[in-house]
């Protein structure tokens, strides 16, 4: 039975909305991140990514840049960017893309279902991300990105939601930079508002389908606030945290592609026979784009070709050993070109399909020699990895369009 409740939400003013609205934290490198806010008052980049307040002598986690966060969101509160809504409520973030809509609801999720295994993960986090985070959310008092969560489709909730879009004007609607329209509805009817509780309360499982680093932090946080106080009834704000819930047919999962600068040392015959050992190689004309499982595209000194699993590998029926990214890792990438761990392994990079086989392209020309484009996991592979209780490899799933930080802010 999970737990998503409504919650008193600290948002931007709608003069601002579209001007506060920023990308994740983690999509931009400290040079990036430093670049995007210069000039710029208003974007939340610069309180999610404060060390860009800093010259490049301040570390990243310094302890002033957390108190920086925290001074700059208070500021902008007070100066009136933001508000705060007095009645718990839900919202709808609708996020329109190449004119696919995918809309959630705004929530607040328990710490504790993340704990017992109710909302249910498939990646690892990694210790460095995690305690940034937790410095972040504890010192700021406050979650400023939203974990993206899928849920399995309820005809209630998505009637609710349609109603609720059709007969309400959006409290916020804009455009942003990426082409990317957003928009938001306050969902605050009792009658609505009870109904979309007890509906979630009847769903079982919810997924992290993406901020397993997010989540971890705001559940890390939440349990360091029971410790210090150990009279806590369980309502407190600190014992939830903020997410975005989507139905998962209307998710979208990209390719999350591979690139890998050398052939360890192997000639080009020699890689290709031991590659034909599990795939099937056929030479391709141009860009190779699998439309299907178990299909990938190889780009090798400027020449595409479409790589199929042969039918021993097709046969596998384990959740995590079926996945594609696992078979090009466990009989390509690994025992050929001797990436052994793809988290650390610096002669792998990682391209998200929104940059297209362009980029795998000018990567071969420049700092890589072999390029692999994906076919998407689903997001019916990705709940049966985390029913199942098991993790996925590194990087298996991109997902687009991602959702805005500052929109929301839920305070502990």
């Amino acid at each position: 039975m999970a737990t998503v409740k409504p919650f008193k939400c600290v948002r931007p003013n709608p003069d601002v909305a579209d001007k506060v609205a920023a990308l994740p934290y983690d999509v931009y490198s400290r040079a990036e991140a430093k670049e995007k806010v210069k000039g710029d008052n208003l974007t939340f980049l610069r309180i999610d990514r404060a060390e860009t307040q800093f010259d490049d002598s301040v570390g990243t986690y310094d302890e002033c840049v957390y108190e920086k966060a925290r001074q700059m969101l208070d500021a902008d509160i007070a100066n009136g960017v933001y508000i705060k809504d007095q009645d718990s409520c839900y919202y709808i973030y609708e996020l329109i893309m190449n004119g696919r809509h995918q809309t959630g609801i705004v929530a607040c999720a328990s710490i504790d279902d993340y704990q017992n295994g109710l909302i249910k993960k498939h990646e690892n986090t990694r210790e460095d991300k995690l305690l940034d985070r937790i410095h972040h959310v504890d010192t700021c008092s406050a979650q400023t990105g939203p974990i993206f969560l899928a849920y399995r489709s309820n005809k209630i909730i998505s009637e609710t939601v349609s109603e609720t879009k059709k007969k309400d004007a959006p409290i916020y609607s804009f455009t942003s930079d990426d082409g990317i329209t957003h928009n938001v509805w306050k969902l605050s009817d009792p009658a609505k508002v009870e109904t979309i509780r007890t509906q979630f309360e009847l769903l079982g499982s919810i997924y992290i389908a993406d901020g397993h680093h997010r989540c971890a932090s705001a559940v890390k946080v939440g349990m360091k606030r029971r410790q210090e106080n150990p009279g806590y009834t369980g309502d407190e704000e600190f014992n939830f945290f903020l997410s975005v819930l989507f139905p998962e047919d209307q998710l979208m999962i990209m390719p999350y592609n591979r690139v890998v600068r050398d052939l360890v040392g192997l000639s080009v015959e020699n890689f290709m026979a031991r590659v034909r050992v599990n795939f099937h190689i056929h030479e391709v004309a141009g860009p190779f784009e699998p439309t299907d499982r178990n299909t990938y595209g190889m780009l090798l000194d400027g020449q595409w070709y479409e790589l199929a699993a042969r039918s021993s590998l097709r046969a596998i029926s384990d959740p995590v050993g079926s996945l594609d990214v696992s078979l090009l890792q466990d009989y390509l990438l690994g025992p050929i070109l001797g990436i052994g761990d793809p988290r650390t392994d610096k002669r792998i990079d990682f391209i998200g399909g929104i940059r297209g086989l362009e980029e795998l392209e000018r990567r071969c020309k420049t700092d890589m020699r072999i390029a692999f484009s994906m076919y998407p996991t689903s997001i019916q592979e990705l709940f049966a990895v985390a029913d199942a209780g098991r993790l996925m490899p590194p990087k298996s799933t991109w997902f687009e369009p991602k959702l805005r930080s500052g929109l929301f802010i839920h305070q502990i």
